[in-house]
């Protein structure tokens, strides 16, 4: 054995995906260390607790994983039923955390600063691909590694409110009057919300679930309103589906939020660019809008919810040889296949080590930090990835090729359709009517509720939790 080979690999994260990977590597008889900033396993997960995810469990537990679990004895969840991220992280992470095969190699309290190679920067070439990795940590300490695996995720990175891709001017000094993705509206974070003027941002999942939920907060509190803007003409990226869906619970979602849009419940605003915030003075902030043409309209509310989607962050690898597409921020070969403008959550083609390289030879990102800014991840896709790319650590190179991802449809062609498109689209008719409106002066009205990786509540799912969750769920 070479002095490399017995090197720990390195998982950044201890996540899904993450702790997935760790499963692979026991298995594989691989030596690994994981580590994670948060306190326990699934610190992420747990920030969204209360959403419930629209993926059911067979989707949702990775197979390396399940076997280590049931050798203990595991019992495991109903396969179709749908867990909440507090769910998710307390009766399956926390478990497999906690197995005596993974618990030793697991390091909590532990975030990384940087990666690089052992005495050399990202100019050397000689003998890069034999020279351990150094791995630097925010505390001081440094771990050498054979290979890193960066399974640490996007949800501490969110994508700004402005439009761009430029913060909003303003941003900064609003940001007592932001919200990022999936806040509690029906519980922790209710206060903040009930009785007062949201405008949730973005059209995506987060944004989704966000809606519902303030429209159920509406029944309880009148007085509370709810606007939702997108920066498209067409919602239809965010209705999805609907019954050709093949996870019921994602097409449930987009059905009731065209329900509540449809009803006046739910103010929907498109082509809304935000260019700046402007705190008022008495606890409100303007929104004033940039339109194509030059024109601007503003808006005053309460609280934005900012459900822009996230960003990978991959400052930590600097001194890396690292291949990023310009546009999507995932590897050269990857970006093609996860592009949302041709692909849905369901339509993203098997993919493992092969698309997941970079030029640093043993380092991979995987999980949603694999995908750059594409928002078509399912925690599936990260499984599977990680089998590709541990078997190929391990050698086993005839594994490693072959990829294969069962993806359940979303009923949808793509996660981006057109939004000139007028007739029938690939996925069946395009609907009769779309309720759509430029800016705010002819948004459709808005009004109260007389009566949630992205989301929808389900009949079925207790009153306390949203049902959804982002592509990535």
């Amino acid at each position: 054995m070479s002095a490399m080979d017995s090197l720990p690999v390195v998982v950044i994260g201890a996540g899904p995906v993450g702790l997935a990977a760790a499963a692979h590597l026991h298995e594989r008889g691989l030596p690994f260390l994981v580590l994670e900033a948060g306190d326990a396993a699934g610190s992420a997960v747990r920030q969204w607790g209360h959403v419930r995810v629209f993926s059911p469990w067979r989707y949702d537990i990775d197979p390396a994983a399940r076997r280590l679990l049931d050798d203990a004895g595991w019992v495991g969840p109903d396969p179709d039923a749908l867990p909440t991220g507090a769910e998710l992280a307390a009766d399956y992470l926390q478990p497999l955390a906690e197995l005596p095969q993974l618990k030793p190699h697991l390091r909590y309290g532990t975030r990384v600063e940087a990666i690089s190679r052992l005495g050399l920067d990202r100019l050397r070439t000689a003998g890069r691909d034999t020279t351990p990795f150094l791995v630097r940590l925010t505390d001081g300490q440094e771990v050498l590694a054979r290979a890193v695996i960066d399974a640490s995720g996007t949800w501490g990175t969110p994508n700004v409110l402005g439009a761009s891709g430029l913060p909003a001017r303003g941003e900064t000094d609003a940001a007592a009057y932001l919200e990022h993705a999936l806040p509690d509206v029906l519980g922790a974070d209710r206060d903040r919300f009930a009785g007062r003027h949201t405008l949730v941002v973005g059209a995506g999942h987060s944004a989704a679930n966000t809606l519902l939920s303030l429209a159920d907060l509406a029944t309880e509190h009148p007085g509370t309103e709810v606007t939702w803007a997108i920066r498209t003409t067409s919602p239809a990226r965010t209705y999805g589906g609907g019954d050709a869906d093949a996870l019921p619970a994602r097409g449930a979602l987009g059905s009731r939020l065209r329900a509540h849009v449809d009803a006046g419940r739910i103010r929907l605003l498109t082509g809304f660019a935000v260019h700046t915030l402007t705190p008022t003075g008495d606890d409100r902030v303007t929104v004033v809008v940039r339109h194509g043409d030059g024109s601007e309209e503003s808006l005053t509310v309460d609280r934005i919810v900012a459900a822009t989607g996230f960003r990978p962050d991959h400052s930590i690898a600097g001194e890396l040889r690292l291949d990023l597409d310009p546009v999507m921020g995932a590897t050269r070969a990857l970006a093609p296949l996860i592009d949302p403008n041709e692909h849905s959550c369901g339509t993203v083609p098997p993919h493992g080590v092969a698309e997941l390289a970079h030029p640093e030879v043993g380092y991979y990102a995987v999980g949603m930090k694999s995908y750059g800014r594409a928002p078509t991840f399912l925690m599936a896709t990260g499984y599977e990835q990680v089998r590709s790319v541990v078997a190929a650590l391990a050698g086993d190179w005839t594994a490693a090729r072959d990829v294969q991802l069962d993806l359940p449809e979303t009923g949808v062609c793509n996660s981006n359709p057109d939004d000139s498109a007028t007739g029938d689209s690939c996925c069946g008719p395009t609907p009769a009517t779309e309720p759509t409106s430029r800016g705010l002066a002819t948004g459709i009205t808005g009004g109260l509720l007389a009566a949630p990786p992205n989301l929808v509540t389900l009949d079925a799912a207790p009153a306390d939790t949203q049902a959804g969750g982002c592509c990535g769920s």
